[in-house]
């Protein structure tokens, strides 16, 4: 049944309208298709030549109903005019069921009217003019089996599909209002992130910004262009740098909309990250290969924020020590790789036991691509290498 329906509705018509004349035909060769044995005989060539143009109508059921069922009134009349068979009432019955069953909802009543009234008038005028029990019984039958049955059956499925339509267009409905009351929940909910992220974080780097704005001017006007100097410059830098980046962020949970707000930062900014670090006192060698490799937005930013997080860690931990940065794209794939040599006292694998938030963060962004990450001593350096797919959605 499922491979039946499977069939696009031509192929199921032109199979039936096969099976429908070589059914026919048998009942007509072994002489089982009398309705009312006619006065004088009938070949079954002629009633094939009937019988088949009916047949061929019910290939355009579905497609053309009313039309099908009106042409087919001619072999009928001709077949009733020659005496009844069953074939020929059969495959009719079946046009009236298509019909009801795929015209329009008007044409439908009409069809279902016009038959019933049809059929009330058939009998009556059997007993009008025969007055013959048997006469009228065999009409009765011949329009409650051919004509009565293709109304009732047709006007039945045709309105359990409505019913069945009704339910998915009421389905579909309470679907929408699902999404919608889910997209409302989502709105309220980053709406309430927004102003926590703005009270709390945004407040707190606020104040380190405009207390280390203080600090740098003390100190430039106590000790000049010193070391320290610059370390506060790169404090109140970073600071406003976040500041900004949680300003977007911010932006982006209140609005829903990227597009409304300032673009993340991606591996074509990776200088701001190199500058900072040479503020901080960090020398930074950067060796990029990407060869104009067309990025997808998720893998550009997650490739930015894991260089962020490692150069970060390297400047927590390994202060003074020179950071190689190697971003490069091979085999479908995105490579990065930071180093940094380690004093003595910290050369110990710091990814097992109590793993830094830092590294978690960094696995997680390349897991989430479908990516791979590791971080641990390499060579009396520290190494963290990341491989995120460049086949991730994310257009830009």
């Amino acid at each position: 049944m499922r491979r039946w329906s499977d069939l696009p509705e031509v192929a199921r018509d032109v199979v039936g309208a096969l099976f429908a004349f070589v059914g026919g035909t048998a009942l007509y060769v072994t002489g089982l298709y009398f309705l009312h044995e006619p006065d004088t005989p009938v070949s079954i060539p002629v009633r094939l030549a009937i019988y088949l143009p009916l047949c061929l109508l019910t290939m355009g059921r579905r497609r053309m109903p009313l039309p099908a069922m009106a042409i087919g009134l001619v072999p009928l009349l001709v077949d009733i005019w020659i005496g009844p068979s069953v074939p020929v009432w059969l495959v009719y019955g079946d046009l009236i069921y298509a019909a009801v069953l795929y015209s329009g909802r008007r044409a439908s009543r009409i069809v279902t009217v016009l038959w019933s009234v049809f059929s009330i008038f058939l009998v009556v005028l059997v007993l009008t003019l025969t007055v013959d029990l048997r006469s009228v019984s065999l009409a009765f039958i011949v329009v409650f089996a051919f004509i009565a049955t293709p109304l009732w059956w047709a006007n039945s499925v045709r309105t359990h599909k409505e019913i069945a339509g009704a339910e998915r267009a009421r389905a579909q409905a309470l679907t929408l209002v699902a999404e919608l009351d889910r997209r409302a929940a989502i709105a309220d909910e980053r709406t309430t992130m927004a102003r926590d992220l703005h009270d709390v974080i945004a407040g707190h780097l606020s104040a380190i910004a405009i207390q280390s704005e203080a600090a740098l001017g003390v100190l430039t006007r106590q000790e000049g262009d010193s070391p320290v100097t610059g370390i506060m410059r790169s404090i109140r830098s970073n600071s406003v740098s976040a500041l900004q980046e949680m300003r977007t962020m911010i932006g982006l949970l209140r609005s829903g909309d990227a597009d409304e707000v300032a673009a993340p930062r991606r591996l074509a900014q990776l200088s701001i990250l190199v500058d900072a670090a040479l503020a901080a006192g960090i020398a930074v060698q950067v060796t990029e290969t990407l060869d104009d490799t067309e990025l997808p937005s998720a893998v550009d930013q997650a490739a930015y924020r894991i260089i962020q997080e490692a150069l970060t860690n390297a400047m927590k931990h390994a202060p003074g020590q020179e950071v190689a940065i190697e971003v490069g794209a091979r085999d479908g794939k995105l490579a990065l790789a930071v180093h940094n040599r380690l004093p003595a006292v910290e050369l110990k694998h710091r990814d097992n036991g109590d793993p830094h938030r830092g590294l978690i963060n960094m696995r997680e962004r390349a897991a989430a691509l479908g990516g791979h990450f590791t971080a641990g001593p390499e060579s009396g350096r520290w190494a963290v290498h990341a491989e995120l797919p460049l086949s991730t959605a994310g257009a830009s």
